[in-house]
């Protein structure tokens, strides 16, 4: 049996958590006013959308099982205990390997299998339009097709799917996909306002990357993006990396959804953790890191997924929207764990039976320790 201590950062109580073989045993809650020397504890962040990390990347050709497991363990050194690998439109044949790398790490290492609980599949579903489709690749994107999904179920966990519902009947393939216990994810999308509440009615419960994956000049209202925040049965993803979003958009998207109705994802590319500079990758193609941490495609302002990481965006949060760090941590823990199929029970939370996949955190949300799911404990080099 192991013990951590440290602070309720909503509360301010001092919270005792004892874990055991991976999993919380139980959580002692105290009032003490003078605990604010303790660091915050928070359970580990969950992040839903990673395309790669490190100079590893998901997609592409070169991918395999060992990317997998080096992503995550690169990620929970950082307090990312749980992430999502996303696949992005490509032909069925590579999203294929893709997702069989994926399989192979999860079946080949516990800690991958505890760590990674199913797959995101970003388009290739999705508009194939400039501006919404981002700098997905044109020539791969294709109209919505259950049965593409359900191949890729013969491979391994589909937990989301990204899709434009702008196809036509694209609500009976939405039902179709949800059937099969995938969520479908609205994004990337020229759809009007009508056709995203189709969606959403068919079944379609998230938004990938909100105000991200769409064209640059939509009409005032109605649109898609109003749509999508106005409506409580959809719980929207949000890159917070100072770049795909403003702070007063972020701010107010985070109000308009609630504290339940919205989770931060990094959607980081293979450049993140990288120097500034111009890299060839699967995601982007050829893309340019600047000294901000901006990436985008060459030549152009497009970006090119991100850079940042989801620790990053949390201590954007905390630093430039009124959120409270109690109130942004559920952000990267509770909330986003809800959104994934095959999440581990209690994922997100301190509570017993959970797992005991922990960090500890400063007021300011940087992460000071990792404490994951076996006996090892690891510090942050700071």
């Amino acid at each position: 049996m192991q013990t951590v201590r440290g602070r309720d950062a909503a509360r301010g109580d001092v919270l005792t958590v004892r874990y055991d073989d991976g999993y919380i045993v139980s959580v002692e809650r105290r009032h003490d006013p003078n605990a604010s020397d303790l660091p915050v504890l928070s359970p580990g962040f969950v992040d839903a959308q990673v395309n790669g990390y490190l100079g590893l990347d998901v997609n592409g050709p070169d991918a395999d099982s060992t990317v997998i497991e080096g992503i995550t363990e690169e990620l929970a050194r950082i307090g990312v205990t749980t992430w999502v690998p996303t696949v992005i439109t490509a032909s069925e044949d590579a999203i294929s390997h893709a997702l069989r790398c994926v399989e192979k790490a999860r079946k080949g290492n516990a800690r991958v299998r505890d760590a990674v609980p199913s797959v995101h599949v970003e388009g290739p579903f999705i508009s194939d339009q400039d501006g919404a489709r981002g700098v997905h690749d044109a020539s791969q994107v294709r109209a919505i097709d259950p049965e593409e999904v359900r191949r890729w179920g013969a491979i391994t966990r589909i937990g989301v799917v990204t899709v434009s519902p702008h196809w036509a009947d694209a609500p009976r393939g939405i039902r179709e996909i949800c059937a099969m216990g995938v969520r479908i994810s609205i994004g990337h999308t020229h759809a009007t306002a009508a056709q995203v509440l189709g969606a959403i009615d068919a079944g379609a419960t998230l938004s990938t990357h909100l105000g991200n994956g769409i064209a640059t000049m939509i009409p005032r209202h109605p649109n898609a993006i109003w749509t999508q925040l106005a409506d409580d049965r959809v719980t929207c993803g949000l890159i917070a990396d100072g770049h795909h979003l403003p702070s007063e958009t972020l701010e107010v998207m985070l109000r308009a959804k609630g504290p339940r109705g919205a989770f931060l994802v990094s959607d980081m590319t293979a450049v993140a953790g990288k120097p500034p500079g111009r890299y060839a990758t699967p995601v982007g193609g050829s893309v340019d890191l600047d000294e901000h941490g901006r990436l985008s495609h060459v030549g152009t302002e497009l970006l090119a997924g991100a850079a940042a990481s989801l620790p990053d965006g949390l201590r954007n949060v905390v630093r430039s929207t009124s959120l409270g760090l109690g109130q942004a941590l559920k952000l990267v823990t509770e909330n986003p764990a809800g959104t994934l199929p095959g999440a581990r029970p209690g994922l997100g939370t301190l509570q017993p039976g959970a797992p005991a996949d922990m960090v500890l955190v400063s007021d300011s949300g940087t992460v000071l320790e990792v404490i994951r799911s076996s006996p090892r404990r690891e510090k942050i080099g700071r």
